[in-house]
């Protein structure tokens, strides 16, 4: 097998090719950066490299094959970043323009986790400013595009670390999710995307939008790649108040129990209207296929989901207003040139940092939190959150599993959506309910639509159930053949 065709293999099938020493990490590794130089031009997928720093890694790793040593399962696996986690003496610039020259003093604790592990990051991938979008075209720098179609967009606000996957650019990543930041992108570019229960990884040097909502997650090509990448970076972290202080379980280990008598949720509310006649009928079949797997299905509501995108963009954008606070021109990041006082200095950095989505969120989370507005917006959007829990908590006294379409819609034309925010904001509709009730979820490829574009069937499991969620999305990807195609970028 050629490195070309190599870099198109999961990451299991390419530590198969390490150990059998067909090829060699460094080697892997620089097939990586030609294809970024070759493809990323068209792609933009990349914010920046840090070349030296993986070829480091891959040395590491070729010596300790070489010496017949015990590897972790994905050491020497190639990895995109998202460009909000801090990596050390690397630019972590958010895709803002108020970041642009940040150099991070600092690894967070999901690096520190992928250096143990012995994993070559290869640089810094683009996403939507400060996460905030659905399709990564409110990055300050760049747009980036679906590797299936270059006209459309990959999703947000983890496109990068979703483009850098599925076009061959990386073998697995690392993204954020919000309100579906992972879910969405690895629906519209055909891979798979995983949100873990809020708490199970580490939030410490992940630049914070909405602090009781983002939860840091993988990217990759299989069930079995995402299981072996939560499993590196999961644990507790003294550095995060809300990361949970609980054994990690072997995930890839619990990918082969059988799901006969398994009962999976299929959620009412999202398969009706507004929902694309092409992504209807994937999710039926899909459906159709865990009954021939022998799992038994049942219908489940969730009445309160309609209300979600109300609430999160009350709780998002407040968390959002009071996070971003802290750049103001004074520590780091931009600052504006020659202000006249230090008034003019906060207003005017801001003002230049920040991008039209970014002020726009600070605005209406600003104004939600302020006096006389709190308690008619905030407070009751916390209350709300509550019950969306507790409808999830009676769904899962019914089911094992809650299956859903991730969006209801497939990728769409970059700048289609870009001056229309709330339409924007409704391709989330499937995936923010469960950053609201701090549950898993995953998004895996289950079809595509008449024009060839990627299709995501959601799994939804209860808090800490990923061992459940892993093993019931592993044998519908098993029993299926939409993981095998792939893009052609060329």
């Amino acid at each position: 097998m050629s490195i070309k065709e190599l870099l198109k293999k999961t990451a299991t099938e390419q530590k198969k090719a390490l150990l059998n020493k067909e090829v060699s990490a460094v080697e892997l590794v620089n097939a990586e950066y030609e294809r970024i130089e070759a493809v990323d031009e068209k792609l933009g997928a990349f914010n920046s490299l840090c070349k030296e720093q993986a070829l480091e890694t891959a040395k590491e790793v070729d010596k300790k094959i070489a010496n017949n040593e015990e590897l972790p399962p994905l050491a020497g696996i190639p990895l995109a970043l998202k460009d909000n986690i801090n990596l050390k003496d690397t630019k972590t610039t958010a895709s803002s323009k108020i970041l642009e020259n940040f150099v991070s003093p600092y690894d967070a604790t999901v690096v520190k986790k992928l250096k143990e592990n012995m994993i070559p990051i290869l640089g810094k991938v683009n996403l939507d400013e400060f996460a905030m979008g659905s399709s990564t075209e409110n990055s300050a720098f760049k747009i980036t595009r679906n590797p299936w179609d270059l006209n459309k967009v990959p999703g947000g606000s983890s496109g990068g670390s979703a483009a850098s996957v599925a076009g061959f650019e990386a073998t697995i990543s690392l993204g954020s999710d919000t309100g579906g930041s992972i879910r969405l992108p690895a629906s519209f570019c055909g891979i798979v995307g995983m949100k873990p229960t809020y708490g199970r990884v580490s939030r410490y040097g992940l630049i914070a939008f909405a602090s009781s909502l983002d939860q840091i997650g993988p990217f990759a090509r299989s069930v079995e790649d995402a299981a072996l990448l939560l499993e590196a970076i999961s644990g507790h972290d003294t550095h995060d108040s809300t990361s949970l202080n609980m054994p990690v379980p072997a995930f890839s280990k619990a990918l082969t129990k059988d799901i006969k008598g398994s009962r999976v949720g299929v959620i009412k509310e999202l398969l009706g209207d507004g929902v694309s006649a092409d992504v209807k009928k994937a999710v039926e079949a899909a459906i159709q296929k865990y009954k021939d797997l022998g799992a038994e299905i049942v219908e489940v509501s969730l009445p309160l989901l309609e209300h979600s995108i109300g609430v999160y963009y009350i709780l998002a954008t407040a968390e959002a207003s009071s996070n971003l606070a802290r750049f103001d021109g004074v520590k780091y990041g931009h600052r504006t040139k020659d202000p006249k006082n230090l008034l003019e200095m906060y207003t005017k950095t801001r003002a230049e940092g920040f991008g039209d989505e970014v002020k726009r969120r600070i605005m209406l989370g600003t104004y939600a939190l302020s006096a006389g507005y709190y308690d008619a917006y905030y407070k009751k959007a916390q209350q709300i959150r509550r019950l969306i829990k507790e409808d999830f908590d009676r769904a899962f006294e019914k089911a094992d599993i809650l299956i859903s379409p991730t969006c209801p819609n497939t990728a769409f034309e970059i700048g289609s959506k870009i001056s229309d925010p709330l339409s924007m904001y409704l391709t989330d509709i499937g995936t923010i309910s469960a950053n609201l009730a701090g549950i898993p979820g995953m998004s895996l490829p289950c079809g595509y639509d008449s024009d060839g574009m990627p299709i995501g069937l959601q799994i939804l499991a209860p808090a800490l159930a990923e061992e459940k969620l892993f093993n019931m999305a592993y044998n519908f990807e098993q029993a299926t053949e939409f993981h095998k195609k792939q893009p052609d970028l060329n």
